[in-house]
């Protein structure tokens, strides 16, 4: 390989590090890899195709943190177990908005929103909702996912939907917005985790799909440095994340999010950054 195809790979490597890292936690890897692409200048439409194909990569380390639930659940579907049935149902349910909604809008917001000023407007608005919510005084009602109805699981879906505008943050959405809704900051993300499942895998594969006709095998390296990395990352910030919300709260991510999409938008202004549109 020439410079040039080494150089692309080492952004590959970059991006999928970028994903791995934010994927799970508030602060918006959608609006990460927008703002670090834009630097990067990868930013075409393979590009995109690339950001969200990677996100595979980070749902096996979850997997594999995971796997002895899963694979009990798995195991529990077998024997008719209730408590798998219910899981299961409940991580469909809470799966399905953002599959209605995503197929309903994802290319207008696509086309529309996925731009570095919005993200940076959602990292901040984002921003104070966490506060907002980690200074609330509100006695959890749901200490594990196994205590959730399909009703909860359908509210927390919803509320994952919000993570369609880019800087919001799927991660975000669902953790906060399931411990508003009375679940505890382990149960819900944990349950962050489990649904990040089926959404991720489902809009990497869709996006593959669509797509298609804008890769070839010559793009196979790219794709799998990107996912190697991204799987490697992730893996490393999940299992810091679950000791990290044993005795901590969210507020140093809100105040990152404030910060950074401060700077964007400032630098965006004056022109020190030339932030691709």
């Amino acid at each position: 390989m020439d410079l040039a195809q080494w150089i692309f790979l080492a952004k590959a490597a970059l991006m999928g590090v970028v994903e791995g890292l934010t994927e799970f936690l508030p602060i918006s890897s959608t609006g990460h890899l927008i703002l670090a692409g834009s630097l990067l200048g990868f930013t075409d439409d393979k590009s995109k195709v690339f950001d969200i194909a990677i996100q595979t990569g980070a749902i096996v380390a979850v997997v594999i943190v995971y796997w002895q639930r899963l694979r009990d659940t798995v195991a529990g579907l077998g024997r008719g177990s209730e408590q798998a049935r219910r899981f299961t149902l409940n991580v469909a349910i809470a799966f399905a908005p953002a599959v209605v909604l995503g197929l309903a809008f994802g290319k207008a917001i696509k086309a529309h929103l996925f731009t570095p000023t919005v993200v940076a407007s959602a990292f901040i608005a984002g921003a104070f909702v966490i506060l907002w919510a980690e200074r609330r005084v509100a006695t959890a009602r749901i200490h594990s996912v196994d205590q959730m109805t399909p009703w909860d699981a359908l509210k927390v879906g919803l509320v994952q939907c919000l993570a369609m505008i880019p800087g919001t943050s799927r991660s975000g959405a669902t953790i906060i917005g399931a411990m508003l809704l009375g679940l505890s900051r382990k149960a819900a993300t944990d349950f962050s985790f489990y649904l990040a499942i089926p959404t991720l895998v489902g809009a990497g594969a869709y996006s593959l799909w669509k797509e298609r006709a804008l890769l070839s095998w010559a793009d196979l390296p790219l794709f799998a440095v990107g996912l190697l990395f991204s799987f490697v990352s992730a893996w490393i910030c999940v299992r810091w994340l679950l000791r990290y919300i044993a005795s901590h709260t969210f507020t140093p991510f809100a105040w990152y999010r404030i910060v950074f999409g401060v700077l964007v938008l400032v630098t965006a202004h004056f022109g020190w950054v030339s932030w691709s549109e």
